[in-house]
């Protein structure tokens, strides 16, 4: 390919190859393809938005440290990137409690609906918000990135090196935990 391909129709393999050679432009398209999702998938996990920024920039570090080790990932850089961000979270989970952060649509919400209506949605949000706060960081991890970042089952395995079984069994659990303190709160409300 000659220096006017456009990076951007690169596949990930690709990139990488070009990374591994320190190929700015295939870095930096590295970058703008996945900074953002690691940083959401960060703000999800810690709830601060300082926090998030800076694993971002140590998850891109580690990624340019590898690679000037000759090191680093043969062929998913997806899974790479939210591994070596999911270290640097469990690191933080080690040094200090961390806060949750509020659940938040993405899509602005449409102002149809009535004040009772959108209360009601904040409650909800609210209480699930809870609930996520009391399953194991395992199970919010792997619910996080399945139905937060809309990941499959074989990626998430990948990403946090366990077998298809155990991301299956986590997301198991942390849905029945979820649904059994989500029925506990109804009921403390009747």
């Amino acid at each position: 390919m000659d220096i006017e391909t456009n990076m951007d129709e690169l596949t990930d393999i690709d990139l990488i190859a070009r990374a591994q050679k320190r190929n700015l432009p295939a870095l930096t398209a590295i970058y703008d393809r996945y900074n953002q999702a690691i940083y959401y998938y960060a703000l999800r996990m810690l709830g601060d938005p300082l926090q998030a920024e800076d694993c971002v920039a140590e998850t891109f570090s580690r990624l340019l440290k590898a690679f000037n080790l000759g090191k680093g990932p043969n062929d998913n850089i997806k899974a790479y990137l939210y591994r070596s961000a999911h270290n640097w979270i469990t690191d933080q989970y080690r040094r200090q409690p961390l806060t949750l952060l509020e659940l938040k649509d993405d899509i602005p919400e449409i102002n149809q609906h009535t004040p009772g209506e959108l209360a009601e949605n904040n409650i909800d949000r609210q209480k699930i918000q809870q609930a996520l706060g009391q399953i194991t960081r395992e199970q919010r991890e792997v619910v996080t990135l399945r139905f937060v970042e809309g990941w499959e089952i074989e990626e998430i395995a990948t990403c946090l090196h366990k077998p298809i079984g155990a991301i299956k069994a986590l997301q198991h659990r942390a849905i029945v935990g979820l649904r059994q303190l989500l029925l506990a709160d109804q009921q403390d409300e009747m």
